[in-house]
């Protein structure tokens, strides 16, 4: 665990053990500190805030003389914004909100700042509280609703902006808006229930607007007739049982109902105080809804070929899920150093963003679990190809084509087969190269360049 890492978890846990002793001061000096550490979590964000609330007993208007307390805060935030210094945004927000955590300029002050560093998380979150504490803010609502179109969240969008028009109904463009994310939402669901094309999405926005898609399957008119009905009852007779949020909230994840499944199970986060095995199950459903999310953006982007804004969403989408993925999985690593699986596909993450030197030292531990292994040797070779190191990369390949059954792995036995073929080609080795190029035709005989260089090499112009 890095030193910042470790010192964010350190406060975050004495913030929670100061919070189950009621000592509020301590708990969110603490808690704060977890926030300078690592800005980007936004359990720490959530943690702090429910603290400071509880701090002020829910009073909705924080300390005493707030307004005045408020002066300096604010006076830094219209600054820093002036030189685009979003981290000193941030600070000087979460410094105001230490003094009111229910004040909805701050909290919009936050979710801009944080937009701004790409923490789309904690924006959301931020924009949230603002919305909830100034609902009639067009303001508010409109960054709220752009944030979720960003994520993919176009249900939610929707809802944004139909609040938007009930404030202001003279609004066009958020009324049109309105339809594009409403649009957006339809094809999302049409890929739940398999269909195919214009003609299927069309129809499952009709069926859905005649039978009411999300009113979900939880309605029974007795106990034992839904699950999910009877874990509803159930937490609504013990609403402090934090296993009754969690069974719920697994529950809707089998049913795809991604968004309350989340809810449920940060419910139950707050319930036990940070339970760190819950808030991974947070992570994971947030993991799914960036999938969700980018297939939709694939999809829409299919739809409209020539939509740049469509293509750039995808790439966006794409290099949030990324690094959302990253974090997470190197926190997990930290907290299962034996877990080799996580290393695999943290070594996989690094790959995809170009960290390749990041990626061999985990990949070359998780070659040690066999069921790895061959996936992990193919991984590497081609590591060490990014990093020129060829004599390396030409071993890792040679020990796993030894290792892959071609029937069951026929792209990644062309694969390796192919780049020793290169590698060998490169080092002069013509002999071996030609072997491997032999294999490769002998699967796929239009597969990329292999022909015309093995044809080269025979005639001998490779």
């Amino acid at each position: 665990m890095t030193d910042t890492k470790k010192l964010a978890s350190d406060c975050f846990k004495r913030g929670n053990e100061a919070m189950a002793k009621e000592n509020w001061d301590y708990a969110i000096q603490m808690l704060s500190q977890s926030v300078r550490f690592e800005p980007g979590n936004l359990l720490f964000r959530q943690t702090l805030r429910g603290c400071q609330k509880r701090k002020y007993g829910g009073n909705k208007s924080g300390a005493k003389m707030s307004n005045m307390k408020l002066m300096g805060p604010r006076g830094r935030i219209k600054k820093c914004r002036m030189q685009k210094d979003w981290e000193g945004v941030d600070k000087a927000a979460e410094d105001g909100l230490a003094v009111n955590p229910w004040d909805a300029q701050l909290n919009a002050d936050l979710g801009e700042a944080c937009r701004s560093l790409t923490f789309l998380n904690i924006a959301l979150f931020a924009y949230e509280l603002a919305v909830e504490a100034d609902p009639s803010s067009k303001g508010y609502w409109r960054a709220l609703a752009e944030l979720n179109e960003e994520k993919g969240e176009f249900r939610q969008a929707t809802g944004c902006w139909e609040k938007i028009c009930q404030i202001d109904p003279m609004d066009g463009d958020a009324r049109k808006r309105s339809q594009q994310a409403a649009t957006r939402e339809t094809i999302k669901k049409s890929d739940l229930e398999g269909a195919d094309n214009t003609r299927d999405v069309a129809r499952a926005a009709r069926i859905a607007k005649k039978i009411g898609l999300d009113q979900g399957d939880g309605q029974a008119d007795g106990p034992g007739q839904s699950e999910e009905a009877d874990l509803q009852r159930a937490i609504r007779k013990e609403p402090d049982n934090v296993d009754n949020y969690v069974k719920l909230g697994e529950f809707l994840r089998r049913k795809k109902k991604l968004e309350d499944a989340r809810a449920m199970f940060e419910k139950a986060v707050e319930l036990s105080g940070g339970n760190i095995d819950i808030q991974e199950l947070v992570e994971d459903i947030e993991l799914d809804m960036m999938k969700a999310n980018l297939d939709t953006a694939k999809e829409v982007a299919r739809e409209n070929s020539d939509d740049a804004d469509a293509k750039k969403a995808v790439g966006a989408i794409a290099r949030e899920k990324l690094l959302r993925e990253t974090e997470v999985l190197r926190n997990r690593v930290e907290r299962y150093p034996t877990d080799l699986r996580l290393k695999f596909r943290l070594g996989e993450c690094f790959m995809q963003d170009g960290k390749h030197a990041q990626a061999i030292p985990l990949l070359q531990q998780s070659s040690q679990d066999t069921r790895l292994e061959v996936k992990a040797l193919a991984n590497l070779g081609y590591c060490f190809r990014k990093e020129k190191k060829y004599s390396l990369a030409r071993r890792q390949y040679e020990k796993a084509v030894q290792k892959i059954n071609m029937h069951d792995d026929a792209d990644l036995f062309k694969s390796v087969r192919y780049w020793l073929g290169r590698l060998c080609e490169a080092s002069g080795d013509q002999e071996a190269s030609e072997q491997h190029y032999s294999e490769v035709l002998a699967v796929d005989y239009e597969y990329r360049d292999t022909l015309q260089r093995l044809e080269d090499l025979q005639e001998g112009g490779g």
